[in-house]
């Protein structure tokens, strides 16, 4: 056995149990430190971008949406699948922002990125700090958008809103936390570029569909 730390997870076999329009769920056979196998089953997703937009009075735009899973409508950030070939995570941010919010912005930066559950899936979000904000034409796709209440809350409040289980969503939630961070914490706490690598970004599900 190796020393802790040191043992290499390899996959000896993987089948897939689920291919859907967004997630695919296969089974893995992992090799254990111990020299035998476990089944890990992992939900393959697209990934998503979840935009931060900050306007000039230190309001957060967050919208309020249904989520099925959890039956309930939630405060989010603007967000979105990367589900367009090619598109690099800030135009997909870009393209969300306008859709959900009808906002444009002229500043953007990288805030956090955040594995919804690495336990079981690979999903990842790559949350944005927007700002230089201009109003334009929504551009709504589909019921669910046309459904979506969007409103604007100062950010300290909406830190509030999180820390008082008001607002669940994983990415929101860190979101928010790291937008007041970076404003309050001087020029020891920066943004990253809206460039930044993408160490963790899902790849899987999208190469099933090409």
């Amino acid at each position: 056995m190796t020393a802790p730390g040191g043992h290499e997870f390899t996959v000896t076999a993987s089948r897939d149990v689920h291919i859907g329009r967004v997630v695919g769920l296969r089974v893995d056979e992992v090799v254990m430190p111990g020299g035998g196998t476990a089944s890990r089953e992992v939900v393959e997703h697209l990934g998503a971008v979840a935009v931060c937009a900050l306007d000039d009075e230190g309001a957060v735009t967050l919208v309020h949406q249904y989520r099925h899973p959890l039956g309930d409508r939630l405060w989010e950030l603007p967000a979105g699948l990367l589900d367009h070939d090619g598109e690099d995570a800030v135009t997909a941010a870009r393209r969300e922002l306008v859709e959900e919010a009808g906002i444009e912005a002229r500043r953007w930066d990288t805030l956090v990125d955040i594995a919804a559950s690495p336990g079981f899936t690979d999903e990842v979000v790559r949350v944005f700090l927007a700002r230089d904000l201009v109003r334009v034409d929504r551009q709504v796709h589909g019921e669910e958008e046309a459904d979506l209440v969007v409103d604007a809350v100062p950010l300290e409040r909406a830190v509030r809103m999180a820390l008082s289980g008001e607002i669940v969503n994983g990415a929101t939630v860190g979101g928010l936390l790291a937008a007041h961070a970076v404003l309050t914490g001087g020029e020891e706490v920066a943004p990253r570029s809206p460039d930044a690598p993408w160490r963790h970004r899902p790849t899987r599900f999208a190469a099933r569909e090409r």
